[in-house]
């Protein structure tokens, strides 16, 4: 009973700064030296390890800034809706927002290529690197630029692949995905309707309920914990891990421009640089409740699959043709897939050689 009461409550959302900070959203109050700051900042998560990583963000700029700068941290849905989100604070109706880059995906399809594009061998963390040193910074301003947002934001929290998802029996080959009804959002939707596939894009909160009604067959949402607290061991005993649908994903903070840009440079670069603490934070927290979780699953009866490499295959196929396909029609989109491309290859190309096979050295140990 406790554990539905909390599940209940996850998916209603977290109460985090939330109603008493609704009424007071006129601008952000500043002392005449500069200082004083206070910033409402939406988060697009309603509870759970999200949030929590939302918060870990703001904790980290409080304990640098003092009291020369808050952060007022609102859950889902507390003053816009998840999909109004960015056009809130590129208005100044926000000051700030906590997000994903997939959930403005409609506005560019090159906006997917930061943390939801194709994998060129690489991970979050080096999809982070090439935002920060290999030119993708000075590209996502420049679409920032040419889609007239007054924004500005920060990346991080390199994140592990998303698994595959939840099916309603075990994938042993890719000819089992063509015709079912899948969740996902971003570029990913596009890659698997290539491959035959049904999708449907819904916010977090309504998978569970729409894989139990069979509104869709199979769904995914990001990693082990957030799968839990939805309830997902309830509608599926299927979980497969591994994927290339979204395999490097992270966090997007935006902050309106002209707001940021009025902050004293100190202010500035207490929200970036929190960002960048904030980024291996993710990566230790995360990564172990994911692992406790995944065992939590495991013992409620979940059978937990490696996705098979036909299906890996298949994917990696059908991205070439999407990326073909897109780049043909927007040269800014080919821009970018150029830039990453170039920057994988020289990387990827040291940190594959370096690298030692730490499955092999796990196996040596565990079986």
């Amino acid at each position: 009973m406790t554990e539905l009461r909390n599940r209940r409550k996850f998916l209603k959302g977290s109460a985090v700064a939330g109603v008493a900070a609704m009424g007071t959203l006129a601008a952000p109050h500043v002392r005449a030296d500069g200082h004083g700051v206070t910033l409402k900042l939406q988060a697009a998560w309603g509870g759970g390890i999200f949030l929590e990583n939302a918060k870990a963000y703001v904790d980290r700029v409080h304990a640098m800034a003092g009291k020369d700068l808050k952060i007022d941290l609102l859950a889902v849905n507390a003053v816009v809706k998840t999909s109004q989100m960015q056009d809130a604070v590129h208005r100044g109706v926000l000051d700030a927002c906590h997000y994903v880059p997939a959930y403005w995906y409609s506005k560019s399809k090159a906006a997917s290529l930061f943390g939801t594009g194709p994998c060129f061998g690489w991970s979050s963390q080096e999809v982070l690197g090439w935002c920060h040193y290999g030119g993708g910074m000075e590209l996502f301003n420049e679409l920032m630029g040419s889609l007239g947002l007054n924004v500005v934001s920060f990346f991080n929290s390199a994140m592990p692949a998303q698994p595959m998802g939840w099916f309603k029996e075990e994938i042993k080959d890719a000819s089992q995905m063509s015709g079912l009804k899948y969740r996902t959002v971003g570029l990913a939707a596009d890659v698997l309707m290539e491959m035959g596939m049904s999708v449907v894009q819904l916010p977090g909160g309504e998978i569970q309920p729409a894989m139990k009604s069979g509104l869709i067959d199979a769904a995914e949402f990001n990693n082990p914990t957030s799968d839990k607290d939805f309830g997902m061991q309830d509608v599926s005993k299927h979980y497969h891990l591994g994927s290339f649908h979204q395999s490097q994903e992270f966090f997007e903070i935006s902050f309106n421009k002209k707001k940021y840009e009025s902050l004293p440079a100190e202010l500035q670069a207490i929200l970036k640089h929190a960002s960048e603490a904030e980024n291996s934070n993710f990566y230790w927290h995360n990564t172990k409740r994911y692992a406790e979780d995944l065992g939590k699953l495991q013992a409620m009866g979940v059978n937990v699959y490696r996705t098979p490499d036909s299906v890996m295959k298949e994917q990696l196929k059908a991205w070439d043709v999407v990326v073909d396909r897109i780049s043909a029609e927007d040269p800014f989109f080919a821009k970018v897939i150029d830039s990453q491309k170039a920057y994988a290859k020289e990387v990827m190309n040291y940190l594959n050689l370096n690298q030692p096979d730490y499955k092999m050295a796990y196996n040596h140990h565990f079986g």
